[in-house]
C-alpha cells in the first residue's frame, strides 16, 4: 500500500506539471489532485483497517532530529508502550543513543531542501516550501499505515498541511505538539508586518485546527490556543528523563579529562601537577588509590546551553561576566569562573568573535558541542546554570532549564512571560531582568563558594527534595489517555 501511495503521488504531480506545460490554467492543471484526493478518501472510508497499523506511529520533525529531544522522548515513550515508531527528520546531529539502539524505532532521514536560489527572496522561500511539501508527502505516503502521526511545530510551514493530508490518506490520528508559534520566530528576523510572517500566522491558525489532538508546553500556550485560535490542547510540560541527574565525582573527572584534550579551560595548570595524580582544572585523581577529589580553590563551573538564535541575547551574560571580573579585581572574595556555553546555531560565530575579543583574567569561556550522552553529565557536574531564553511568543518554556533542574542544578534565568510556571524565584533559582542584576546574583551566589551552607546549595537541596516528575510518568499521565480515548 505504501508503494502504491507513493506511485500515485508521482503520477499526480507529473499530470499537474504536464498540464501546466501544455498551457492549461492552474485550476484545470490541479484537477488531477482533486480527483485523486476524492478517490483516496472514498477508498479509505470503504477499506477495512489493518489491525497491525494500530501499533504503528510516526514522529515527525521538519528539523534536526538530534536537536529535537522532546520528539525523541515521544518516540521512546511510544516504543515503551509497544508501538513501532518511525522517526522522520533531518540527520544533522546524532540522535540519543537510546533512540539509535531501540529495536522498535526506525529513523527515516529527509533532506533539508533549499529551493531555487535565484530570484526574489519571497520566490526562493516559496520554492523551498513547494519542494519540502513534495518530499514530505512522498515520504509519509511511503510509510505503512500509521495509527498516529506526531508533528513538532514549529516548524509548521509546510509540514502541518502536508501531514494532515497524509494522515487522511492513511487513516492516522494527527497530533500536533506545539512548542511555540513558527510565525513568532520568523518575526524576530523579518518583523511582524512582513508578508511571509503574516502568511505563516494565518497558515498556522487555519491548518492547526485540522489536527485530531494537540499538545503544548505551557498552560499559557494552552489558554492562548483556545482563546485566539479555537484549538483545544493538552499541556504536556517538558520533564527531564532519568538520564538527567547529579553526576558522581569520579564520572565528573572522566568527563573533564576527556574535554581537556579538546578544550584548554578544562586543563590543569602545570604548576599544580604532581606525581601519581591525574588533574583537570576542577578535579584530581589519585592514580594509586583511585580516589577523586575536587581541586582546592577550583573555579565555579557555570553552564548555559543555547541554539544561538535571536531569542537569546548572550551579550547579557558576557556583560555580567565583565562585571564579575571587576568584583574580583576589587578584591572581593570570589572564585574564578569556568563558563561553558554548549550548542550549535546561526549566531555562534558572531558571539565567538566577541568572546575571543574579551581579555578576561578570572573567567574562562569555552563553547563546545557535546555528544548527547555527555550533555547530561556536564549539567550534573555544574555549580550553576544560566538561561537567556526569552521566548519569541512569550508562551514556551526553556527545555534547558528543565534538564538543569533534573540534575538538581540551580538556575539564574532572564525574566519573560510565563517563566514562573517553571522557575520559582528564591526557591529553585533566581530570575533577573538585565546584566547588572545577573552580575549581582553571581556575586551573591558565589560569595561563599563552595560552602555547603550557602544559598546555592539551599536551592540545590530544594530541587533534591521537590520530588520532580520525570518524562515517562508525565507522558503516561497526559498523553497515553488520548490513545485510550481514541481506541475506545
Amino acid at each position: 500500500m505504501a508503494d502504491a501511495n507513493a506511485a500515485v503521488l508521482l503520477v499526480t504531480v507529473s499530470l499537474v506539471l504536464l498540464g501546466l506545460l501544455a498551457g492549461l490554467s492552474l485550476s484545470w492543471a490541479l484537477l488531477p489532485v482533486a480527483v485523486v484526493a476524492f478517490i483516496f478518501v472514498l477508498a479509505r472510508s470503504l477499506k477495512a483497517r489493518d489491525e497491525s497499523a494500530l501499533l504503528n506511529a510516526c514522529v515527525l520533525v521538519l528539523g534536526d532530529l538530534g536537536r529535537s529531544p522532546r520528539m525523541q522522548y515521544h518516540a521512546l515513550s511510544l516504543s515503551r508502550h509497544g508501538y513501532n515508531v518511525t522517526l522522520v527528520g533531518f540527520l544533522g546531529t546524532k540522535p540519543h543513543q537510546d533512540v539509535l539502539e531501540d529495536d522498535r524505532i526506525d529513523i527515516i532521514p529527509i533532506s533539508e531542501l533549499k529551493g531555487i536560489q535565484v530570484g526574489p527572496k519571497i520566490f526562493r522561500y516559496a520554492s523551498k516550501v513547494v519542494f519540502q511539501s513534495i518530499q514530505l508527502l512522498y515520504v509519509l505516503l511511503k510509510l505503512e499505515d500509521q495509527a498516529y502521526i506526531f508533528l513538532q511545530n514549529p516548524p509548521g510551514l509546510p509540514s502541518i498541511a502536508v501531514t494532515w493530508l497524509a494522515s487522511r490518506f492513511c487513516g492516522a490520528q494527527f497530533v500536533i505538539d506545539w512548542h511555540n508559534y513558527g510565525y513568532s520566530i520568523m518575526a524576530l528576523s523579518l518583523g511582524e508586518k512582513h508578508p511571509i510572517v503574516k502568511v505563516a500566522k494565518w497558515y498556522e491558525k487555519f491548518f492547526g485546527r485540522f489536527s485530531d489532538h494537540n499538545l503544548c508546553v505551557t498552560n499559557a500556550m494552552r489558554h492562548d490556543l483556545q482563546k485566539n485560535w479555537n484549538i483545544r490542547a493538552t499541556t504536556l510540560y517538558d520533564k527531564p528523563p532519568s538520564i538527567f541527574r547529579e553526576t558522581p565525582l569520579h564520572i565528573q573527572h572522566e568527563l573533564f579529562f576527556r574535554l581537556a584534550s579538546a578544550y584548554p579551560p578544562f586543563r590543569a595548570s602545570d604548576e599544580n601537577s604532581r606525581q601519581n595524580e591525574e588533574q583537570t582544572a576542577l578535579t584530581v585523581l589519585n592514580t594509586k588509590t583511585g580516589e577523586v577529589t575536587s581541586v582546592a580553590g577550583r573555579p565555579a563551573l557555570l553552564i548555559s546551553s543555547t541554539s544561538w538564535t535571536e531569542d537569546e541575547d548572550f551579550s547579557v551574560l558576557l556583560k555580567a561576566l565583565e562585571d564579575y571580573e571587576r568584583f574580583i579585581e576589587a578584591k572581593e572574595s570570589l572564585p574564578s569562573i569556568l563558563c561553558v556555553i554548549t550548542g550549535k546555531g546561526p549566531l555562534k560565530d558572531h558571539y565567538k568573535k566577541i568572546i575571543d575579543s574579551k581579555n578576561f583574567k578570572h573567567v574562562k569561556i569555552c563553547t563546545p558541542w557535546l555528544e548527547a550522552e555527555d550533555y547530561p553529565l556536564l549539567l550534573g557536574s555544574a555549580d550553576l546554570g544560566v538561561c537567556l531564553h526569552t521566548s519569541s511568543s512569550g508562551l514556551d518554556l526553556p527545555m534547558k532549564v528543565v534538564d538543569m533542574f533534573g540534575c538538581c542544578l540551580p538556575v539564574c534565568a532572564i525574566d519573560f512571560q510565563c517563566l514562573d510556571e517553571l522557575v520559582k524565584h528564591e526557591e529553585n533559582g533566581l530570575i533577573f531582568k538585565d546584566s547588572s542584576e545577573l552580575s549581582q546574583q553571581l556575586k551573591m551566589l558565589f560569595s561563599d563558594f563552595p560552602n555547603e551552607q550557602g544559598k546555592l546549595n539551599l536551592f540545590r537541596n530544594n530541587l533534591r527534595e521537590s520530588g520532580q516528575q520525570r518524562w515517562d510518568e508525565n507522558w503516561d499521565h497526559n498523553v497515553l489517555p488520548l490513545f485510550k480515548e481514541h481506541c475506545d
